[in-house]
C-alpha cells in the first residue's frame, strides 16, 4: 500500500511502527521527495521567522538611532532567502551524512538490510523535528520525539531489537556531541584572559 504525504506525517508522527512496517519497500527516491516536502515546510517557517526577527533587531537599532545597513529593508528579504536556501541545502546533505554514520553503529549491532533502509529511518525520524522543531519548548518534545521515532524506524527497517537500536542509535548521537563539547571546552580553556589588568585601589581590592 503506498501511503500519501499526508498519510505518512500522520503515521510517523502518531503510529510510526505500523507506517515504518508499510514503508519497507519504498525507495531512497521515495523518502527523499517526502522528506523534501517537510523540509520545504521547515525551511519556509524558518525563513519567515528570519525575517521577522531582522526587521525587529533593525527596528531596535533604528530607535537606538544606528543607521540601518545599505540593504535596508531588502536586507530582511536577503536574510529569509538564505535561511530558506541554507535549510534546504544542508537538510538534504546532512541526511545523507547522519544516515551513513548511523549506519555505521547499526550494522556493527546487526543490521543487514542495507544503508538504504538506515537513510529511510533517518529521514523519516525527522518527521516530528521538520513539523514542530520551531515552535519553543515544542521543539524540545519534537527532538526528543523525532530521537525515539528514529529508533523505532531503525527496529522495523532493520529487523533489530528495541536495545540494540537504542544502542545504534544512542552512539551515533553521542560520540559527536562528545566531540563536540570538548571542541568548545579546549577553546574556552584556550582564551587568554582579559586584555586589561584588573583595576587596584580603594574599591578594587587594592590597599
Amino acid at each position: 500500500m503506498v501511503l500519501s504525504i499526508g498519510e505518512r506525517i500522520k503515521g510517523f508522527l502518531f503510529s510510526p511502527s505500523t507506517t515504518f512496517d508499510a514503508s519497507k519497500e519504498d525507495t531512497i527516491g521515495d523518502a527523499l521527495k517526502y522528506f523534501v516536502v517537510i523540509l520545504a515546510i521547515y525551511a519556509v517557517i524558518s525563513a519567515f521567522i528570519a525575517a521577522v526577527a531582522f526587521s525587529l533587531f533593525a527596528a531596535m537599532l533604528g530607535m537606538l538611532g544606528v543607521p540601518m545597513m545599505p540593504l535596508g529593508a531588502g536586507a530582511g528579504a536577503l536574510a529569509a532567502i538564505g535561511v530558506f536556501v541554507g535549510a534546504i541545502i544542508g537538510g538534504i546533505i546532512g541526511i545523507f551524512i547522519g544516515g551513513l554514520w548511523l549506519h555505521l553503529w547499526v550494522f556493527l549491532v546487526g543490521g543487514r538490510n542495507g544503508v538504504g533502509q538506515t537513510i529511510k529511518a533517518v529521514t523519516y525520524g525527522m518527521t516530528p523535528s521538520l513539523l514542530l522543531g520551531w515552535i519553543p519548548v515544542v521543539g524540545i518534545i519534537a527532538g526528543i520525539w523525532a530521537l525515539i521515532v528514529e529508533i523505532i524506524g531503525v527496529r522495523q527497517l532493520h529487523e533489530l531489537s528495541t536495545g540494540k537500536a537504542v544502542l545504534a542509535v544512542i552512539i551515533a548521537v553521542i560520540i559527536p556531541a562528545i566531540i563536540i563539547g570538548a571542541i568548545i571546552a579546549t577553546f574556552i580553556a584556550t582564551v587568554p584572559g582579559p586584555m586589561f589588568p584588573r583595576p587596584t585601589g580603594p574599591g578594587f581590592g587594592g590597599f
